[in-house]
């Protein structure tokens, strides 16, 4: 309670007077001064046990001051740091040090103090829901601009904890980290949203978004020293806009059953491919062996017609009436014959008789 030196006083003196007795004219009399140090004397005894007489000499006061300086040490001198947590050390304010867990020193307040930082603890941050990613939806958050100008809600959330390395930077550094942590969040993903287009995002990007976006944000947090590491980037959803989300699950769908029927041709080429590769192979493996007969029967033939010219050079005539009687065997050998005489005319003719079916006939009855 303040009081006024000038007038009306405090609340230990009478009126005029200062809080050890003194006027408003400025020092202490003898005779006040004594009386401010008698009555100190006299609250001291009342707090000796068995109070009453006696003066309380210097050695005891001390004594007495020395007996609080030390509870005072003890009480606050002493702190426990849990498992999952580090303990900043300040005196005075300032940062000093950091602690590992279990039982630790600082001075005691007020010119010591001790922060507990829960390092271990992971924490989550949604950005465009709050509690289900389907449920309530925060469009300020949740709507972003495509790279070919097409709107798309994202729903998000991010898993991170405080730097072990840097727990003085999340507390002294920044003013409200989780803010911070919330705010670099929703604006990463709102430029890696804007380097991809809007089919991309719905199918097939949304696999490599997630680290390139805890990537970013790892590396901007670091830039601003918030002690922050990033631990998960996880997409919850991803939709076009309500007014054209049915046409999209349509393209979706087409999408699907293009990929179906690829996977189905292909399946149809992985069984077919196989016959038609043996097919083909059996074919070049006939066509190759009808080749090579081929040549060796025209070799032979050519070996042949060597031998027999060969012979036509030894003797041509005797070699042509051998060609000649061979070639008509192959002709007249298989039909019926009549021998004529060239000098007698048709009435001269005689008929030939064929003496191999009558030989044939009579060796059947023989048997």
């Amino acid at each position: 309670m303040s009081w006024n030196n000038q007038g009306g006083g405090g609340p230990w003196s009478p009126k005029g007077q200062g809080p050890w007795g003194q006027g408003p004219s400025g020092g202490l009399p003898p005779n006040d001064l004594e009386d401010a140090i008698r009555r100190l004397q006299q609250g001291l005894r009342g707090l000796i046990p068995g109070g009453g007489g006696g003066f309380i000499g210097a050695g005891a006061l001390a004594a007495i001051v020395l007996v609080l300086v030390l509870g005072w040490l003890a009480l606050g001198t002493f702190y426990t740091v849990q498992p999952n947590e580090l303990g900043l050390n300040l005196v005075f304010g300032r940062y000093t040090g950091r602690t590992q867990p279990g039982l630790n020193t600082n001075w005691p307040w007020p010119v010591g103090s001790v922060r507990l930082v829960p390092v271990a603890e992971q924490q989550i941050t949604e950005v465009g829901y709050r509690g289900d990613a389907r449920g309530a939806d925060t469009l300020a958050e949740s709507q972003m601009l495509t790279g070919d100008q097409n709107i798309v809600t994202v729903h998000f959330r991010v898993a991170w904890q405080i730097d072990p390395a840097h727990p003085e930077d999340y507390e002294f550094n920044v003013l409200n980290p989780r803010d911070t942590v919330k705010a670099v969040a929703e604006s990463i993903m709102r430029e890696v949203v804007g380097l991809k287009t809007i089919d991309g995002i719905l199918t097939s990007d949304r696999k490599s978004i997630e680290p390139d976006v805890q990537a970013r944000m790892q590396k901007v947090l670091d830039d601003y020293r918030v002690g922050v590491l990033v631990k998960q980037v996880q997409l919850q959803s991803v939709d076009a806009p309500a007014q054209v989300i049915s046409a999209y699950r349509d393209v979706t769908a087409a999408q699907q059953d293009q990929q179906r029927a690829v996977n189905d041709a292909e399946t149809y080429a992985n069984r077919v491919g196989p016959a038609a590769a043996a097919a083909a192979a059996r074919i070049l493996a006939e066509a190759k062996a009808y080749r090579e007969q081929t040549i060796l029967e025209a070799k032979g033939q050519t070996a042949r017609y060597d031998q027999i010219y060969a012979q036509y050079k030894k003797a041509p005539g005797v070699t042509r009436e051998r060609m000649y009687l061979e070639t008509m065997e192959r002709v007249l050998g298989g039909m019926s014959k009549t021998i004529l005489d060239s000098g007698g005319g048709a009435a001269a003719a005689v008929p030939y008789i064929a003496l191999d079916p009558l030989q044939s006939k009579s060796t059947g009855a023989v048997k």
